[in-house]
């Protein structure tokens, strides 16, 4: 971000220039483009954020009031929670059964049921309306994941 400001400040028409470039490139004609980057221009911070989005793929940073320790507990207890799911079929069945195919079986279970609640979650924070093929990718995913680290653990 200090890069781009730079740029701004020592060479600002040419960076307007590469703006203009860029949003002309994706269809936009030279009024609108010459309309739009001269709006932009008024506001420095709007222009930075622009030049970062459009030329270097870099999102603004979130000027919203959410704290990263919060988002960083969340994660937490979101990676123990679900990471937990298949061991509880070891601490549940463990005084009903000592068949270890049937405690194998119970974890894949339970892995099964914690990735479909992660695929609803994913589909419900992206917004999407599919949550059959939410939930499918995520078992998917997950099913490759397991089986690759099984193997692999097999193997050693």
């Amino acid at each position: 971000m200090a890069v781009t400001q730079w740029e701004l400040n020592n060479h600002r028409k040419d960076q307007e220039e590469q703006l203009l470039q860029q949003y002309q490139s994706l269809g936009m004609d030279l009024i609108d483009s010459n309309t739009v980057v001269n709006i932009f221009a008024k506001y420095n911070d709007i222009l930075r954020d622009q030049k970062m989005t459009a030329q270097k793929g870099v999102m603004p940073p979130d000027q919203g009031g959410e704290k990263p320790w919060k988002n960083g507990v969340v994660a937490f207890l979101t990676f123990v929670g679900f990471g937990a799911a298949p061991l509880l079929s070891f601490v549940v069945l463990k005084p009903f059964t000592d068949n270890e195919l049937v405690m194998f079986i119970g974890a894949c279970f339970m892995s099964a049921i914690a990735l479909t609640f992660l695929g609803i979650a994913k589909a419900k924070i992206c917004g999407k309306r599919n949550y059959v093929r939410s939930v499918g990718f995520v078992l998917l995913n997950g099913a490759v994941a397991a089986s690759a680290a099984y193997f692999l653990g097999w193997m050693l």
